[in-house]
């Protein structure tokens, strides 16, 4: 976890058998049965925030230039090689938005946030801002173009449902979730 990461454990009556935790901007949600004792919470959180990090260190790519290489390497498979960018790289700063493009200068900038998330979800991302490349609104072609990648749809829920759910208190993105028995542990 970042050394200034806050944590913010919600008890939950619903909750029975499932401890949860996931990322809101510069905070972390642990998700807890409202049965569990200080004890318990205080376990269940060191733990859940080991599996986040864990989790998180082996889905972020190492580096700009990695991200980079995707980014050429969807263009090249998705969309002909005419959407190639400049500059691709991960920013911290935007909490609104998954990702962004500057056609202009051919840049790409892909929210941090969704570095903890499915490998698939990432490119949905990398290649929407690359047909902002070739097309920089949002209309017809746009989307058609889009869809050239197989999970654009199913990315595109999966984003959705990230940033609805911490409105519903069920989870956010980067939610890891242990399924055991947490009160027989």
């Amino acid at each position: 976890m970042p050394p200034n990461t806050k944590v913010e454990v919600r008890r939950s009556p619903r909750r029975r058998r499932t401890v949860s935790a996931y990322r809101d901007g510069d905070k972390t949600v642990v998700l807890v049965p409202a049965s569990f004792s200080r004890a318990e919470e205080q376990r269940w959180v060191g733990r859940m925030l080991e599996r986040l990090d864990a989790r998180e260190g082996r889905r972020r790519p190492g580096d700009d230039d990695a991200l980079q290489a995707r980014a050429r390497e969807l263009a090249e498979r998705y969309l002909d090689g005419r959407a190639l960018p400049e500059s691709v790289r991960w920013v911290d700063n935007q909490q609104a938005r998954w990702g962004s493009c500057t056609p202009d200068n051919g840049s790409i900038r892909l929210s941090r946030r969704l570095s903890g998330m499915p490998g698939w979800v990432v490119d949905y991302v990398l290649v929407h801002e690359l047909v902002h490349l070739v097309i920089p609104h949002h209309g017809a072609e746009f989307w058609d173009m889009v869809r050239r990648y197989p999970k654009a749809e199913r990315a595109r829920g999966y984003l959705e449902g990230v940033s609805a759910a911490p409105r519903l208190d069920a989870g956010g993105s980067g939610e890891v979730e242990e399924e055991d028995d947490v009160l027989g542990d």
